[in-house]
């Protein structure tokens, strides 16, 4: 037996792949737990779908560094008072980094292309985002997309294309930058979110308070030089401004922290796809009707979301989990 044992421990000190797979660490994640993880993700762009309705029917046309303020600020210092933890060490520019672009900067534009393109337009563009996160991920990750996602990604792009854009679209130059550059700042977001990680103890919530406090405290002093408060708000526009700060800010921004932290970057990226697919659901819900290159385009966009989470994060490559 002693022969036996020494025999078998000599070989797996001459075999360091035998080490290593028998090596300590996390588990690798089942499908069960991923699939979890992707639907609570998704809901933060399914939630961020209902932007374009809750603008054009219920907030004050022509504020939109307002709305970003009213939909950022108070989410953010409940989230504070709730965790009261603030950032330390380089969290403190890393937070003001990050709510610059998710929040600061991404809200005023999202909410100019929602007053000046169609839904349809603005999610359209929008829709882009994964393609900007791939490019991004090899220049900042170098973290290179597979061909399965990044062919689902451009497959994507056009399915919602073909939902939300016609002949009868109104494309404003101005709503069009404002989409482009709304979508660019979040990609830079998640992939800088992606490489810095979360601080140790520091759970979503924590950092949804910090970006949404510094994205607002960003917006107020602008809000006030450049639009001051709207002349009239009335209570279909408080009832809109609670939303976007509970459902589409606190609440989305948590989830969507938390899955960015847990999903590999090709992975969380397609599902804002679910942004335009809900505003269309809402439009139809509002009394739109789908034509059949629409419900078609619908299928697709929905079947390259989905196909997008089938490549998993932990992959058998020689033997080994990584």
């Amino acid at each position: 037996m002693q022969n036996a044992q020494s025999t078998r421990s000599a070989r797996d000190t001459q075999n360091p792949r035998t080490l290593t797979e028998r090596l300590p660490g996390p588990p690798p994640t089942s499908y069960a737990q991923q699939a979890a993880t992707v639907a609570l993700t998704a809901l933060a762009p399914a939630a961020w779908g209902t932007t374009y309705a809750v603008t054009t029917e219920l907030l004050p046309p022509g504020h939109p560094l307002f709305s970003g303020l009213m939909r950022a600020l108070p989410a953010g210092l409940l989230a504070l008072a709730i965790t009261r933890v603030l950032p330390r060490g380089d969290w403190w520019w890393k937070a003001a980094v990050l709510g610059m672009l998710n929040i600061g900067a991404l809200y005023p534009l999202l909410f100019v292309a929602a007053e000046r393109l169609p839904g349809g337009a603005a999610a359209t563009l929008g829709a882009t985002q994964p393609l900007l996160v791939a490019g991004l991920a090899v220049a900042v990750l170098r973290d290179r997309p597979t061909a399965w996602r990044l062919t689902w990604g451009v497959l994507g792009v056009v399915g919602v294309g073909l939902v939300v854009l016609g002949p009868e679209a109104r494309l404003d130059a101005v709503g069009v930058l404002a989409g482009l550059g709304g979508t660019a700042t979040m990609a830079g977001g998640i992939v800088l979110m992606k490489r810095w990680g979360r601080p140790a103890g520091v759970g979503p919530l924590t950092l949804a308070g910090w970006q949404l406090t510094a994205g607002g405290l960003l917006l107020l002093p602008l809000t006030l030089a450049i639009e001051g408060v709207p002349p009239r708000i009335d209570a279909g526009a408080v009832g809109g401004y609670l939303w976007l700060g509970s459902v589409g800010g606190l609440i989305a921004h948590t989830l969507w922290f938390r899955g960015i932290g847990k999903l590999p970057v090709g992975a969380s990226a397609p599902l804002v796809l679910l942004s335009p697919l809900v505003a269309t659901v809402v439009g139809v819900a509002l009394g739109e009707s789908l034509n059949l290159p629409q419900t078609l385009g619908f299928a697709l966009a929905l079947t390259a979301l989905l196909a997008a989470q089938l490549n998993t994060p932990n992959r058998i490559r020689g033997g080994l989990v990584r």
